[in-house]
């Protein structure tokens, strides 16, 4: 156990930082910039600019994806020698699609207090601005930008009755639609874009529709998608049921099991297997 403002030791602050806006910033994350006595940054220059604005002077070191697992002695011994530390990404929230998780997840493990200040993130207000049913929801983040692999997580993903969130690049965001509908079918989506800032716009209705109204889109985007409609209807029915729901319908034993076991989201093996043991019980 760490309690957070109860340890006599140095805290690693996580501190969120404006995704557009530069007005979106608490005052408690500007109190907390003041106080720390070293800032970890995703980009030192983008952190400088955004310190200036509000007067704030610190020393900063870069943290990043590919030397995070370097810099995690670095970042324990400054700790150690008592100095505060603040870790900061670009925009948002850190460690949410950016850096932070190794070096938090590690400065935990020995015992020291990471304290994450509440902030700015882009798919909660996506989230809350899409009509799509708030709770519960999946945030993905970004999908695999190697076509076979996207398709393999969406895959994974189809049957989940839940609203789901992903991050896409602008230069990606069309060849990720096309694979969405190609995989989950052509579902309402809401699809924000530079949420926060002057040119935020949203496209609301099914992947087709919002494939026609997008040509060129510029900024960070993120994507809210509607849960799996037919895993809903059948989460009340136990396996037999809904395998004899298709056997009703003209298909094969085997037809029916297939088709389950790819709606529910699991191996065709154990769907037969609970299906046969439970139409025996039946007979019975």
């Amino acid at each position: 156990m760490i309690r957070s403002y109860q340890e006599k030791v140095a805290t690693f602050y996580i501190i969120p930082t404006p995704i557009g806006n530069l007005e979106d910033i608490t005052l408690r994350a500007l109190a907390t910039l003041k106080k720390v006595d070293l800032l970890f940054c995703e980009d030192t220059r983008n952190t400088a600019l955004l310190l200036s604005k509000y007067e704030i002077k610190k020393p900063l070191l870069s943290c990043h994806e590919y030397n995070e697992e370097k810099i995690k002695e670095k970042v324990f011994t400054y700790l150690q020698e008592g100095k505060t530390i603040g870790l900061v990404t670009d925009q948002g929230t850190p460690i949410i699609s950016d850096p932070g998780y190794k070096l938090a997840s590690y400065l935990i493990q020995n015992g020291y207090p990471v304290v994450s200040l509440p902030g700015a993130t882009a798919f909660v207000p996506a989230l809350t601005s899409s009509g799509l049913p708030p709770q519960p929801f999946l945030f993905y983040g970004f999908l695999n930008a190697k076509p076979g692999k996207m398709k393999k997580e969406l895959e994974v993903l189809k049957q989940y009755p839940f609203t789901i969130i992903f991050y896409e690049a602008p230069h990606r965001i069309k060849e990720m639609l096309e694979t969405l509908q190609e995989i989950f079918g052509n579902r309402k989506i809401a699809l924000g874009r530079e949420i926060s800032k002057i040119y935020e716009t949203y496209y609301y209705g099914t992947i087709q529709d919002v494939l026609k109204e997008i040509d060129t889109v510029k900024g960070e985007i993120v994507i809210v998608v509607e849960g799996c409609q037919s895993a809903k209807l059948y989460e009340n029915l136990s396996l037999l049921e809904h395998v004899n729901l298709y056997l009703a319908d003209g298909l094969r034993e085997n037809e029916a099991i297939k088709k389950v076991a790819q709606e529910r989201n699991l191996s065709k093996s154990i769907v037969y297997k609970e299906y046969q043991e439970h139409k025996k019980g039946s007979v019975s």
